[in-house]
């Protein structure tokens, strides 16, 4: 939908609209099973209507990363889905790294997990681990393991930014 907003810099009533669209469109459907889940995204405010496909292109985006990441919220604003505005205009087949591939089966779910923690925690050993709630040894263990299926080294900053973008974006596939 398109809102008019009074000013650039408040964006509140788009955000009440698509919280209002996605509420009522859930009470409709009476959704309230996990994969009924929806989201909505809201795109950064423009002058006019030249670029309203630019706009409908960041709102379809935020609503893939709200959908990807719950905290995000159902209603995504686009400034702030950080870097899933990259990873949203990735074409499908990006999703599929060659190194990262075996790491995504559903074999290895836990393993993916545990490295994307272990990335988001900025490679603290300490605060994954307590995230995770398992032993140092557990997460090195784990860490371990993903460095011989993916055959990336994660004491490489280029290998680790490949492994977490990888993960991150097969979230959106």
């Amino acid at each position: 939908m398109l809102v008019r907003l009074r000013s650039a810099d408040v964006t509140a009533p788009a955000l009440t609209a698509a919280s209002r669209v996605l509420k009522e469109s859930a009470g409709a459907r009476g959704a309230h099973r996990p994969r009924d889940a929806a989201a909505a995204g809201v795109g950064e405010p423009r002058l006019g209507l030249a670029e309203l496909g630019e706009v409908w292109q960041e709102a379809s985006a935020a609503a893939r990363a709200a959908l990807a990441e719950p905290r995000f919220g159902p209603v995504a604003e686009w400034g702030r889905v950080g870097p899933y505005r990259l990873l949203t205009a990735l074409p499908p087949q990006a999703a599929h790294d060659p190194a990262v591939g075996p790491l995504l089966t559903p074999a290895h779910r836990e393993l993916a997990r545990t490295a994307e923690v272990y990335l988001d925690c900025a490679g603290q050993a300490g605060r994954t681990a307590a995230e995770l709630g398992v032993h140092r040894q557990t997460l090195y263990y784990r860490l371990s393991r993903v460095e011989q299926l993916t055959g990336l080294d994660l004491d490489d900053g280029e290998d680790r930014l490949l492994l977490h973008m990888a993960l991150k974006r097969a979230r959106l596939a």
